[in-house]
């Protein structure tokens, strides 16, 4: 077989495939003869219609584009062995199939020209003696007061009080119901579905409702009733209020105040397994303190994917784009079904375009990166020793109530693929001149939305499409992991994921 090769973009090889005459006409004998046996045609027995009969059954252009269909399947096939091509993918038809229906002749030569896509050549400008600023987390011993005083005022004893107005910190008890205000004017205002209630318990807190909700209840006396005006924030979850200006008329009920226990022994002992204060503290401090340095190692490790990423080119083909996009949305849906969410009737064709939208830059990145460790990995023989493969193994699987849903080679190829990556990783540190900054003083660049990760946002009382929207993280999703279970393990997915928060 006659085969000429062309270098394409975006990590594809042109094929231009000359058929023998031979195989086309092979091909076309072949559906006449399985039509022949199985077509049900009356007056004829099965097996024995006259090929003419077939032809002017059929058609012979239908059966040509059957032929043909054979003829470039088995064509492409041949050509990609014999050219020994790694092909990855569906193959790309140049010509319209209906062109080449009119051209195609059994027993003669046919010209097909198509695209395959190949795995990427990859080129990293440098990856040792790479200058990296990283913003470093420090512990700060406020977090376990701070954590203490959540604690101490979740636990407070309501007092009722009387004698003066509302003041910052109390609970007050109030009816309410709220209305929307008309923009145009004498319009009349619309009530809010929802948006009323009766002996409801709110915290005077800035930051708990909406803002200007609770500031406008500070200075009420109990029985007072008062008209409240505040707006809706833009990004509000119901996208009928969002932006809106309403009136809540509120009516002042009770008012309490907290009263604080003690931080001592019995104090520990309610908020937690401790039997000490001391025990409680020295406890929070370490968990605080372990929480600095994985955010630390967290923005480190990030921070040497991004420079790593700068230094890759690059050409990555459609397939490997859009199996990367399937991988995050497959992880978005074992997310969602994890919550409880059916994510059946969730996904709709329109929301699963629009996800497959939002998640194609990040998986570009995410392409990105794993080629470029990769290729560190070949360029300094960075490999995983089969014991600590076999170790990690049966860490996960002790993870795990049901280890016999687990499929162990899906299992071993990603803890293989992880401790990979880890030992990557720490090279990259070992080779690096990493600065450790103070936390918040680089600039972030927030990803436009085609280069993040698709996020579902599902109200709480949400059981259809209609109340789920799609927005843009720029979380990293490298963490992610996927343990592949057996078929049996679940009706609607075959993955199971955990991700490290």
């Amino acid at each position: 077989m006659k085969v000429t090769q062309e270098k394409l973009p975006a990590s594809q090889i042109g094929l231009e495939i000359e058929i023998p005459p031979e195989m086309s006409k092979k091909a076309y004998e072949h559906v006449i003869q399985d039509l022949a046996r199985n077509a049900n045609i009356p007056g004829f027995r099965k097996g024995k219609v006259p090929r003419q009969i077939l032809l002017q059954r059929f058609g012979a252009a239908r059966l040509k584009a059957a032929a043909l269909e054979d003829v470039i399947r088995d064509g492409v096939q041949q050509a990609v062995k014999q050219e020994n091509i790694n092909a990855i993918g569906e193959f790309y038809l140049d010509t319209p199939q209906e062109e080449l229906v009119q051209k195609f002749q059994p027993g003669e030569a046919l010209t097909i020209s198509v695209k395959v896509d190949v795995p990427p050549e990859v080129k990293l400008n440098q990856y040792t003696g790479l200058d990296i600023k990283v913003e470093e987390v420090k512990y700060d011993p406020e977090q376990v007061e701070r954590f203490l005083s959540d604690r101490q005022k979740e636990i407070a004893t309501l007092i009722p009080v009387e004698g003066r107005t509302a003041q910052e910190g109390d609970v007050a008890v109030v009816d309410f119901q709220g209305r929307t205000v008309s923009e145009e004017e004498g319009g009349e205002d619309t009530p809010i579905l929802g948006g009323e209630a009766e002996d409801f318990q709110v915290e005077l807190t800035e930051g708990k409702f909406i803002e200007g909700f609770t500031d406008g209840i500070l200075g009420m006396n109990p029985g007072e009733t008062k008209d409240i005006s505040v707006k809706f924030p833009q990004e509000y979850p119901q996208t009928d209020l969002a932006g809106k200006s309403a009136i809540f008329t509120i009516t002042l009920k009770e008012l309490k105040e907290k009263e604080l226990r003690e931080f001592n022994d019995d104090f520990a002992q309610e908020v937690s397994e401790f039997q000490t204060l001391a025990e409680l503290r020295e406890s929070l401090e370490k968990r605080f303190q372990d929480t600095a340095k994985s955010k630390t190692d967290t923005n480190k490790t990030e921070a040497i994917l991004q420079a790593l990423q700068n230094q890759i080119e690059v050409d990555l083909p459609e397939t490997l784009i859009q199996q990367e996009v399937d991988s995050i949305l497959t992880q978005t849906a074992i997310r969602l079904s994890n919550q409880g969410i059916d994510v059946r009737k969730l996904f709709t064709q329109d929301m699963v375009t629009q996800m497959r939208q939002v998640s194609r830059g990040d998986a570009i990145d995410r392409l990105k990166r794993n080629l470029a460790l990769q290729k560190v990995a070949k360029l300094e023989s960075i490999e995983v020793e089969p014991a600590a493969i076999e170790a990690k193994m049966r860490e996960v699987k002790q993870e795990f109530n049901d280890e016999d849903n687990i499929d162990p080679e899906k299992l071993r190829e990603f803890v293989k693929e992880d401790l990979l990556k880890e030992k990557i990783i720490n090279w990259l540190t070992e080779h690096s001149n990493i600065e450790l900054v103070p936390e918040g003083t680089l600039e972030i660049s927030t990803p436009e939305a085609s280069e993040s990760t698709a996020e579902i946002t599902v109200t709480p009382e949400a059981t259809d499409e209609s109340t789920a929207e799609i927005t843009a993280t720029p979380e990293a999703t490298e963490s992610t992991a996927e343990i592949i279970v057996t078929p049996e393990a679940t009706e609607s997915t075959t993955e199971a994921s955990s991700t490290d928060e």
